[in-house]
This record gives structure tokens, sequence and C-alpha cells, in this order.
């Protein structure tokens, strides 16, 4: 894969969002354009990151880990954007993570030298994808997490040429993947030892798909988790279990990986990725949706954790992506048709959210009322209710949306604009999913 193809490719107007009277250019000559929100030079709908709530949520999360003593590796699937990755590898990331072999093909690319893979990798063409990688980057460090005998198997069969680093994976009853008990991650961890296709180098669970919001059930499920990843970490260092990376430098490779973190309860699980063990231990927060959070589930998540840490809401996590829409239509009084929609938007988890209106001819934009909601989507549209009060809304006014999940807004975009807090274009980013 071309790096300056990956992070500077060629954009234009067959891609949604860009003005389909301005020529192909290179991403990084966006900023230079002088296009506002506002001022008619986009089409809309557009995705659009807003660069001061993107700078804080990158230094909050960063400072977050480094006072619990503990690296970050955030989940990359979020946005699987090189810009975004290269970024929190800036701010100070220990690496970063993805889902599978062609997610960190891209991270790769776009010059991240650990990649932590934070599922089972089995196939031989994801475990081809690895191996060719490290091959051809020496200084890469590639990890991935094995939970079964059978995957062990499929991993051997495949006679890697160099033995993959691999991270035990602690599981929750009735979750995901993930050894279920103490003694099935210990017979395990002693085959992986005596296999010659891998090398243990830590232990690693997720808490992310328990979380509720509620303190209590969200307090009791995370930290059990993490007692047995640390119950099975001191296991296998009593037994020896755990290897040396050969990959890493020599200051960091004896260092056993303890490694969970989803993006709404990871304060609970932070104190618990540094287990006292015989040998070094690094642990590990995978939080990905930080990065530009949201306004709807990360926002509850994250506004009860910030009560748990004493954290005041009004410097915490910032939502910074928005969809920004024009005001199609106005069939029938209450009701206003967006013109965004599945295609466009986050809807998996919940509709989005009304958080701004721009008047045609303004440019700058104000609060929307609380009472507006979206009660339905189509492909390409979306249904804005206004209640009683329309707020003078008009055919040709702009709403944006924030969004609930932003890991599902980034995969339906291809580029987004990046503004300043006065709604200048002043860069972009692209997606490779």
């Amino acid at each position: 894969m071309n790096t300056p193809e990956l992070l500077d490719p060629l954009l234009g107007p067959w891609m949604k969002g860009f003005p389909p009277a301005a020529g192909p250019m290179r991403r990084s000559q966006v900023g230079q354009q002088g296009w506002h929100l506002f001022g008619g030079n986009v089409p809309l709908p557009l995705a659009v990151v807003r660069a001061s709530a993107l700078a804080h949520n990158l230094g909050w999360m960063q400072r977050f880990a480094a006072e619990r003593g503990v690296g970050l590796a955030p989940h990359g699937k979020t946005t699987l954007s090189p810009q975004l990755f290269a970024a929190q590898v800036r701010a100070g990331a220990w690496g970063i993570t993805v889902a599978n072999a062609a997610q960190a093909q891209v991270a790769v690319a776009a010059g991240v030298s650990r990649v932590l893979v934070a599922n089972q990798v089995l196939t031989p063409p994801e475990l081809g994808s690895l191996q060719r990688l490290l091959a051809g980057h020496p200084g890469l460090r590639i990890v991935f997490l094995l939970d079964s005998a059978a995957q062990l198997a499929l991993i051997e069969a495949t006679q890697p040429a160099m033995a993959f680093e691999v991270l035990l994976e602690i599981g929750l009853p009735g979750g995901r993947t993930g050894c279920r008990t103490h003694e099935e991650a210990l017979a395990l961890a002693r085959l992986a030892h005596a296999s010659a296709a891998v090398r243990l180098v830590g232990v690693e669970g997720y808490e992310g798909l328990g979380a509720t919001g509620e303190e209590a059930s969200d307090r009791q499920m995370a930290e059990g988790l993490m007692a047995r990843i640390g119950a099975v970490a001191r296991a296998l260092d009593e037994e020896g279990l755990f290897e040396a990376s050969q990959r890493a430098p020599a200051d960091e490779a004896g260092h056993v990986l303890v490694s969970a973190g989803g993006s709404g309860i990871f304060d609970l699980v932070a104190s618990g990725l540094r287990p006292e063990l015989s040998r070094p231990v690094q642990g590990l927060l995978r939080s990905g949706c930080y990065v530009t959070h949201d306004h709807g589930r990360y926002q509850r998540l994250v506004s009860v954790l910030n009560r748990r840490i004493g954290c005041d809401a009004t410097v915490g996590l910032q939502a910074a992506l928005e969809v920004w829409t024009t005001v199609q239509s106005m069939p029938e009084p209450g009701l206003a048709i967006l013109t965004a929609g599945r295609r466009d938007v986050s809807y998996d988890i919940e509709m989005p959210v009304p958080v701004r209106m721009c008047a045609r001819g303004e440019r700058v934009p104000h609060d929307a009322p609380r009472h507006w909601s979206v009660s339905g989507m189509n492909d390409q549209h979306a249904y804005l209710r206004l209640g009683e009060d329309a707020a003078g809304l008009r055919v040709g006014d702009r709403v944006s949306l924030g969004i609930s999940h932003p890991c599902t807004t980034f995969d339906k975009w291809r580029w987004m604009a990046i503004v300043d807090d006065d709604w200048r274009i002043v860069d972009a980013l692209v997606t490779w999913f």
C-alpha cells in the first residue's frame, strides 16, 4: 500500500459532500480553498469534525491513561482514518488497535509501529497478510488474540515463518469471544507456550458490550472481568508461560501486555490493567470512540464516568462529529425533511439528535430547540419532528445532526471536513473502510 496515496489521496466531485464545481485535489489541499461550511461552497449533507473538540479529546484521553500509569492503544476501527491514527500516535498513543488484518495494513501504511488486532486471526489469507507485514517492516510489532485450541491448530497449520505474538483472551459468560473459565485459559496458555507458531505475551478482555450506564451493574461486571484477567495473568506468570517479544525494543520486550477498555466505562477497568507480576506489565486501554465522542450513547455513559472520577462535564470529552443537512421540504406542520438518511448518519443504536441550526444566508449557527427530534430515516432522508414550535425553520435552512455511536457514521464517508470554531473548512480527513 502506497503511504503517500493513503495519507493524501485524490478527492473530487465523485465523493458525496465534495463541491461539484471544484476540480480533483489532494486531501492536503482542501484546507487551502477558503471554503466555509455555510458559504455556499460545499453541498450538504456533509460530515464535519470540529478541530478544537478533536484536539481536546486527544489530549484528555492521553492524560487520563498517563495519570493511571497505562498506555493507550485506541481502537482504529472507529474511524479507520490515517490522519486520526497519526494524530493519536503524536498525542502519545502506544499504538493502534484494529479489528482485522486489512485494517492492520492501513495502520502500518499510516506509519503505526505497534498494532493490536483485538480479534482472533485464524484464516490463511489473514495470517499470511500479517506475516508479510512483519517481514516487510523490521520495526513493526503486531499482536492478536487467542481463545481456543482450535484457533491455535489453524495457526500452526500455516507453519508461519515467524511466531505470532498473541494475547490470551478472557471472555464473559454469554458474551462474545474469549476463554470462559480459569482452567480453560490455563490449558490453552500451556498449549500456546509449547507451540512454535505463537508467543504468549499477555492477557486481554473486553467489557464494552456489557456497559449499561447503571453504576452498580457496570462496576460489578467490569471489576469482575478484571479480577479474572488478573488471576489468569498471575497464574501464567507463576508457571512461566509468558514469553518475551522478539519484535519489541529491548527495554519493553519482556513486558507482559494486559489490555481491556471500551469507550463507555474505561475507568472501571483501568485500575486492573497493572496486576503485580514477576515481570513488568504494560497496561493498554483500547477506547476508540473518545476521539470524536458523540451526542448519544457515549455521552450518556461518559457522563456517569465523569461523576465517578470527579470530572466536570464541561472539561470532559466533547462531541466533535456532526452531519450537516439541508431542510429539503416542510410538507406538513411540525415536520421537516432533511437531506441525510441511513446512508449518512448512524442509526444502529438510536436516531441522531438535532444539535444546531443555521438559517440560509447566515454563517453563524445556534442551538436547535431541545424538543426537536428525528423520528425516522430513509436511505437519503430524515424526518425532523418540530412539535408546535418550528423556531422559524424554513426550506433551505441548515440543521446539524449529532450522532450516537461514531463508528457507524465514519464508515459512511470517504472524506470528512475539519472545521474551526468559525466553521471554516481548514483541513480534511479520509477513511479507508
